[in-house]
């Protein structure tokens, strides 16, 4: 007997629990930082517990291919740190925090 995986895969290549906005990164962290489902569920209360125990026991059944989704995760959201830092001066914005900060201790 198998049972559906509800999670689908938006424009951007995320995968997300069907239905709602929260990613499998997100369940998937916090399942192994310890977390339960009924703790997960109070972060993310729109999500009912057959959700989460389903997505659980697919990261459970599945962890190498998820591992390597969430590794490409890490490394897509590097690529699009480094871009975005690439395109915009942060010096010039650093140097306006340090004197608000200094306006501010004073």
């Amino acid at each position: 007997m198998t049972q559906a995986v509800p999670l689908r895969r938006g424009e951007d290549g995320v995968l997300r629990v069907t239905g709602s906005r929260v990613t499998l990164d997100s369940i998937v962290h916090q399942f192994k930082n310890g977390a339960t489902a009924e703790q997960i569920q109070e972060d993310f209360p729109s999500l009912t517990l057959r959700d989460i125990y389903s997505v659980i026991a697919h990261f459970l059944q599945n962890t190498r291919s998820v591992e390597e989704y969430l590794c490409e995760q890490v490394r897509a959201a590097g690529e699009v740190r480094r871009e975005i830092e690439g395109c915009i001066d942060s010096g010039d914005l650093r140097d306006r925090l340090r004197q608000r900060r200094a306006h501010t201790v004073a």
